[in-house]
């Protein structure tokens, strides 16, 4: 049985960003499927509070997973029994992040160079888990699928019931272009769903990897970044650039619940990327980015709004159509 529906769009567990706020603000733009950030197993066997934290739920939220990330199978399976206490709808081991602080430790993508010791630890989540275990894995060969499906059919052989697969090798990261034909190689090898991710950043892209890849779900990560319109977009209720009065609005809603959540000191510091992502490729221009990252207090904030609300330059515009196909906040 499949774990996500036809057509599914999916936010990834995204290490920094999908807190509460971050979810929230999708969750208002149409998106069901939704992970926490990526969980490192010894942050919450040794009872490190902040990323307890990680682990938080808004009552609203529904469909919630959670993604795991390690090498130790001790650690792995207390982290389980932990994780078994909340109430996710699915258990994701993470075998894809390529940063060097996580895979260069033999974790994320670089345990996918192990995949005996992948599989191990795969067996004893499920034995452990009360809730569907999947993985997420990167391409290991951008010009052949062979060796992306022996791993595949590895990891489906431990007992994973859906594998995500990022179009990209460990070692390009996030650069160039992803390889959903290689995607679609290891969908065909596989008796589990198979959900594509890498290379989504509107209609037209998504498109391309949903037709190329041959899956109908489709993972969504640094494309939904400050762009939450995107699930309305691909649900084919928003179209072309986001007025500014709609830009502005999400922001302070978005940062404002990233304050209530962790206070003003702490939450205007972590709220200084988000804000940055919500300029981008707006047509702001490096200045506006720039002052994102000196905001400091709610007053700097809406001092920083009001430039926002000024709108992008006028050769954005030309280049640009304004449409905006809206529905009711938070319909889905």
């Amino acid at each position: 049985m499949a774990i996500y529906e036809n057509d599914a769009l999916i936010l990834a567990p995204l290490a920094g960003y999908t807190d509460i706020p971050y979810r929230l603000s999708a969750r208002r733009h149409g998106c069901v499927y939704a992970f926490t950030e990526m969980v490192d197993v010894s942050s919450i066997v040794y009872v490190r509070k902040k990323s307890f934290k990680l682990l938080e739920r808004d009552e609203s939220e529904k469909w919630l997973g959670v993604q795991l990330v390690g090498r130790d199978l001790e650690q792995m399976s207390k982290a389980v029994d932990i994780v078994n206490e909340y109430n996710f709808d699915v258990l994701d081991f993470n075998m894809g992040c390529p940063t060097p602080k996580v895979a260069k430790k033999g974790k994320g993508a670089g345990l996918a160079k192990e995949p005996e010791l992948a599989c191990r630890i795969i067996e004893a989540m499920i034995k452990k888990s009360r809730i569907p275990v999947t993985a997420k894995i990167r391409i290991q060969d951008e010009n052949n699928p062979d060796s992306t499906i022996v791993l595949a059919k590895k990891l489906e052989a431990a007992g994973i019931q859906a594998l995500t697969i990022h179009g990209r090798t460990y070692e390009k990261m996030y650069l160039g272009s992803s390889h959903p034909k290689i995607i679609s190689a290891v969908r065909e090898n596989l008796k589990i769903q198979v959900i594509a991710n890498g290379g989504a950043f509107d209609k037209e892209t998504y498109d391309a990897l949903r037709s190329q890849s041959g899956c109908s779900a489709v993972m969504l990560a640094r494309g939904a970044m400050g762009n939450p319109w995107l699930f309305e977009e691909l649900l084919g209720k928003h179209e072309g650039i986001v007025p500014t009065d709609e830009l502005v609005a999400e922001m302070r809603l978005h940062i404002g619940e990233m304050i209530g959540l962790y206070g003003e000191k702490w939450g205007m510091k972590m709220a200084r990327k988000i804000a940055v992502s919500y300029v981008k490729g707006r047509g702001y221009g490096g200045e506006m980015k720039n002052k994102a990252t000196k905001i400091s207090t709610w007053a700097n904030f809406e001092a920083y709004l009001t430039e926002v609300e000024r709108g992008p330059s006028e050769d954005f515009l030309k280049q640009h159509r304004v449409v905006f196909r809206n529905t009711p906040a938070g319909a889905v």
